[in-house]
């Protein structure tokens, strides 16, 4: 198990500043790619991309490219930020060989989700920088207008939005806690591996897609059976889009969770659909269930 180091919150990004833009993981479409470009530009921010050579299959690029990619990325002093792609698969492949000296000491904004958050979180626990779940290139056309304006606040400011959502208390409750998680199945697979994550103490938030209530009930207890949901300070649901019936698993969750004592909720605008708002990997949140409100006590997001 991974030491706890002391927070690291990257530099905010303001207009003007150039994002590089990281082939992480799978191929993606020239349609969503030229969207979020489009996007990103009209938020301010120039970009900045290396593309691999030779997509395969189901990856961006071989391993060595995508990698390499990232590396020269972030020792590039022009690029202020990083941004993936997209998700699919590819980053747990990638994990052997990052250079977390590297991150450490040239700390910038690192932002995914999907596949990629169990890179960003890898990356927190191992460095301690902040990072960022939330939108990739290719999804930022897919988000409502406060994700959007949630994406570009936090980068700019380093004070996140006091997300506040019709979100459902299953468990009422008040927590503090360290910021953890993201895709579901993708921290799952990092168990039993160097790179299984310490929920100890933390918030987790969790979404996902395309799963079958069974392989859900199934990935639920999995994490709950390796000891990764006694001891949370609070549990965030997000969206789970074509899953099934939402209050199904809801249900399921609660009566595994019920001799724990921490609030959980659900309904949370984090996810693959259009609400997807940027929330810090490594950051310092307070649940307050009576107002259903997921706020930041300290501007800079650490303890």
């Amino acid at each position: 198990m991974q030491e706890t180091l002391k927070p690291l919150l990257p530099p905010t990004l303001k207009k003007g500043d150039t994002i590089g833009l990281a082939p992480l993981a799978g191929p993606f479409q020239d349609g969503p790619y030229q969207k979020g470009l489009t996007i990103l530009r009209d938020l301010g921010f120039t970009v900045k991309t290396l593309q691999t050579s030779t997509p395969q299959a189901y990856l961006a690029g071989s391993d060595a490219e995508r990698l390499a990619i990232f590396h020269e990325l972030w020792k590039d002093p022009e690029v202020a930020g990083i941004l993936g792609i997209r998700g699919g698969y590819g980053t747990m492949r990638l994990l052997d060989n990052i250079d977390f000296d590297l991150i450490r000491t040239h700390p910038k904004p690192l932002i995914g989700f999907s596949d990629i958050s169990g890179f960003n979180n890898v990356i927190t626990e191992r460095t301690g920088l902040i990072t960022f779940h939330g939108p990739n290139l290719t999804t930022l056309d897919q988000c409502d207008k406060e994700s959007l304006a949630c994406f570009f606040h936090t980068l700019t400011s380093m004070a996140p939005f006091a997300a506040k959502n019709s979100i459902e208390v299953l468990r009422s409750g008040h927590a503090r806690g360290v910021l953890a998680g993201g895709n579901l199945t993708t921290l799952n697979h990092l168990l039993g591996t160097p790179f299984e994550l310490n929920f100890d103490g933390k918030i987790l938030i969790l979404e996902d897609i395309n799963e079958p209530p069974y392989a859900l009930d199934r990935l639920f207890y999995q994490l709950f059976l390796a000891g990764k949901l006694s001891k949370l300070q609070g549990l965030i649901l997000g969206d789970f889009s074509h899953c099934g019936e939402t209050e199904d698993l809801w249900k399921m969750v609660l009566d595994l969770l019920k001799d724990t004592p921490f609030p959980i909720w659900g309904n949370f605008p984090v996810g693959h659909g259009e609400q997807n708002i940027l929330w810090p990997i490594g950051g310092t949140a307070e649940m307050d269930s009576g107002t259903g409100l997921l706020s930041y006590p300290e501007q800079v997001m650490v303890k």
